[in-house]
């Protein structure tokens, strides 16, 4: 009795066996010929090729995407990257943490530059211990900058909490920051490949991701953009990022550009408009926890409050801890009738809950901030409420012993500082 031939089980054929996977090969293999034959008799095809090249179609692949996405992210995680951390530590008991987790531990060749003014919080940065890689720390005594006829012109002091100086402090700050990596650059001998500049109010709820790294182009978040561009994060490469961060000494160039009455979004915006940089936009998984207080429920040009709790991702939207005032159609209802081109916020899909931040921080925060942030970011806040004259020493020296470059007041100033204050 003759046998039937044995079939020949290949990895292959056995995919193409299953049911749920027949549909997707019919699919497949035709493309796979097609290419064959392109690839075969390119010598006359030259003209569809240069339309529509078979790399680039092989490129549009599902799993040629996914592998491209592998290799993007490898590529990022090798890359030396440059976390530049400006202003006032305020709440940085309940932001620097999740920074240090979500930036600065999720890329092994970044180092940290903080740039700020000395206050009675700076005691604060000592949980910059646990940073990773710490490569320059300046907090200075800060003093009042010169207003020019250029500055008068350029910028506006509506909206600004401190007027024009306000804005010159911040664009000083960010622009320092710059000056300290090109200084660190020169000294060691090499280049940073991206810089991340980013706030010190800032609270992270996720990783910041391979994804936003974007050649050739300066990544900003959506929304809080007030008839310019959102400057509360940017990410680029050296050298679109080198004038993104050049806020003050740009400020001229703007005057002979004709522009004139700007907010620090607009001027932002102008920026880099004049040197043809262009920008885009990403939303991301950080809000900027803010004390200042807002009409509630918010007007069409209001600023709407987060709650910490709120999913996101909020891409620098205020926010504070608080038991939601607002969520699912309330905030439908609040931000239809926002102006996209101001303080909006994304809000679809539940990603955001409001605050009613009229007032100030409701009784009982604390609870509620350590339920969203969970135990870790809890005990460091815990750590700074409580934390004495000799724990503030010994966690600032640390950080300086950690430090490539350190400048500041006297760790026992700083720590005087806080501990004297009201």
């Amino acid at each position: 009795m003759l046998k039937s031939p044995r079939k020949l089980v290949t990895p292959f054929t056995k995919w193409v066996s299953d049911s749920s996977n027949w549909r997707l090969t019919g699919l497949i293999i035709p493309l796979v010929l097609f290419l064959i034959f392109f690839s075969i008799h390119s010598s006359t095809l030259n003209g569809f090729a240069a339309f529509y090249p078979v790399q680039q179609l092989i490129s549009n692949l599902p799993f040629q995407k996914a592998k491209n996405d592998d290799a993007w992210k490898n590529e990022v995680l090798r890359s030396r990257i440059a976390v530049c951390l400006v202003g006032g530590a305020r709440r940085f008991e309940l932001t620097g943490p999740s920074i240090i987790d979500m930036i600065l531990k999720q890329y092994p060749n970044s180092d940290l530059f903080l740039h700020s003014p000395l206050d009675s919080d700076s005691f604060k940065f000592s949980l910059l211990k646990s940073a990773p890689r710490v490569a320059a720390v300046k907090i200075f005594y800060p003093k009042p900058l010169p207003e020019n006829e250029s500055y008068v012109r350029v910028l506006t002091a509506h909206n600004s909490p401190n007027g024009i100086q306000g804005l010159l402090q911040y664009f000083n700050l960010v622009e320092g920051c710059l000056t300290m990596i090109k200084s660190h650059q020169e000294k060691n001998k090499f280049t940073y490949d991206w810089i991340i500049r980013t706030r010190v109010d800032g609270y992270w709820n996720a990783p910041l991701g391979p994804d936003n790294f974007v050649p050739g182009k300066y990544l900003v978040p959506p929304g809080s953009s007030y008839g310019g561009l959102n400057d509360r994060l940017g990410i680029g490469d050296l050298r679109i990022s080198t004038v993104a961060l050049s806020r003050l000494s740009l400020v001229p160039h703007l005057d002979s550009a004709g522009y004139t009455n700007l907010n620090s979004e607009a001027a932002f915006k102008a920026q880099l408009t004049i040197l043809n940089v262009t920008h885009v936009m990403k939303r991301l998984p950080f809000c900027v926890v803010s004390e200042r207080r807002y009409d509630f429920p918010p007007s069409r040009f209001g600023v709407p409050v987060a709650a910490v709790s709120s999913p996101g991702p909020l891409s620098g939207a205020k926010c504070r801890p608080c038991k939601a005032a607002c969520s699912g159609l309330c905030v439908e209802n609040v931000m239809e009738n926002m102006e996209r081109e101001w303080s909006w916020t994304d809000w679809e899909k539940g990603a955001l809950e409001l605050c009613d931040a009229h007032g100030g921080w409701e009784k009982g925060w604390e609870k509620i901030f350590d339920r969203v942030a969970g135990n870790k970011y809890a005990a460091a806040r815990k750590r700074i409420e409580s934390m004495k004259m000799g724990a503030c020493l010994r966690d600032l020296v640390q950080l300086k012993k950690r430090s490539a470059h350190w400048s500041a007041p006297p760790l026992d100033h700083i720590c005087t500082l806080a501990m004297t204050s009201p």
